[in-house]
């Protein structure tokens, strides 16, 4: 009774654990594993976290397995009886037994520290400028997002630097009292500095203007078009609360600052391909206002090819639209991972987030 009563209990556990299981579907022979729910991700970062959970969550039911074995095994086969006089036998002197509960957890924490850091090390990983493909600015604001082509060397498409300058300056001179302002406020000689950073709060210049745009509206979602294998560079902007970058598929987000460089934040990161084509919704993941649930866009990977008719296109026709440019490459010309929503985007905000829009090409 006492064995069944086990084997029962073991298959029990088993169940409920491999109920929460599934299985990748990935050609490679190494995805062929169960992920224990962590989701499939795009990247090869998105692989490397999955192995890493799927290891520790290995590791885990191992220790657990053991526990589990030590706690019931002497509930089970150790009970008192009515005619034992005497105490079972004592281990707690056991000094090789002690040694060992001492130092394998030890090496357990060892191990996941060593993982840990390997699996951020690549996630964080910053390669050399020349290795990089395409670099996209993102520029984050309620409740909207702008996306430009800085840098793009694709199959034979290619910006060497797609920066707006004309824009840059003009975002530069808002950020400083003009001569008009100075005298209107009794000062003189050089113009005065700011009360933030030696800047007016008006000042936009840490922002990335580019020349070629997208920007969404409260009809159109935003699409970010990018190609499939390529090294892929993505430095973010906030224009005014903070926001975050978060692709589900990429299972990696980070946030969208205000003034990063001013305030020493981290706003870049990388990935070393997207592995298949397709429609990926985007979000944002920090709650930013009124609109954040519809503060979405599309990520829409190609092949390598269709993404360079893609950027020819746009530079061909510098006034023809995202979708128009879509169109042209027989891709569809809206989001099909998500839907617009009345988000007032552009039309709800004032000042310096409408001149980001009305500065950029759709």
């Amino acid at each position: 009774m006492a064995r069944q009563g086990a084997l029962a209990g073991v298959l029990g556990i088993l169940g409920l654990v491999l109920s929460g299981c599934s299985l990748h579907t990935d050609n490679k022979w190494w995805n062929q594993t169960i992920n224990f729910g962590f989701p499939t991700g795009i990247t090869p970062e998105a692989t490397a976290m999955r192995e890493f959970w799927t290891l520790t969550v290995i590791a885990s039911l191992i220790i657990g397995v053991i526990v589990w074995a030590l706690m019931f095994y002497p509930m089970i086969f150790n009970r008192k009886k009515a005619t034992d006089t005497e105490f079972p036998r004592q281990t707690q002197y056991n000094v090789p037994l002690e040694l060992i509960y001492t130092i394998l957890p030890f090496v357990i924490i060892s191990v996941l520290f060593y993982g840990t850091v390997v699996t951020l090390n690549k996630v964080h990983e910053i390669r050399p400028e020349d290795e990089v493909g395409v670099r996209v600015d993102v520029t984050a604001y309620q409740w909207n997002w702008k996306f430009g082509y800085n840098k793009v060397d694709v199959a034979g498409a290619e910006i060497a630097d797609g920066t707006d300058q004309a824009a840059k300056d003009e975002a530069e001179k808002a950020g400083t009292r003009s001569k008009e302002e100075q005298e209107a406020e009794g000062l003189e000689g050089p113009a005065a500095p700011g009360p933030i950073h030696g800047r007016l709060p008006s000042d936009k210049s840490y922002l990335e203007y580019n020349n070629m745009e997208t920007v969404g509206t409260s009809e159109e979602v935003p699409v970010l078009v990018l190609p499939t294998d390529t090294r892929v560079e993505f430095r973010l902007n906030s224009a005014d609360v903070i926001h975050s970058f978060w692709v589900p598929e990429f299972v990696f987000k980070l946030d969208a600052m205000p003034a990063p460089g001013h305030n020493q934040q981290q706003n870049v990161f990388q990935v070393a391909s997207i592995d298949r084509e397709g429609a990926f919704v985007g979000r944002c993941a920090e709650m930013c206002g009124t609109y954040h649930a519809m503060m979405n866009f599309e990520l829409r990977s190609v092949s390598p090819e269709t993404f360079a008719k893609y950027i020819e296109f746009r530079q061909a026709n510098p006034e023809a639209t995202n979708a128009e440019a879509l169109s042209a490459v027989d891709e569809a010309p809206y989001a099909t991972s998500t839907e617009p929503f009345k988000t007032g985007r552009a039309d709800t905000r004032a000042d310096g987030n409408n001149t980001i829009s009305n500065n950029a090409s759709n």
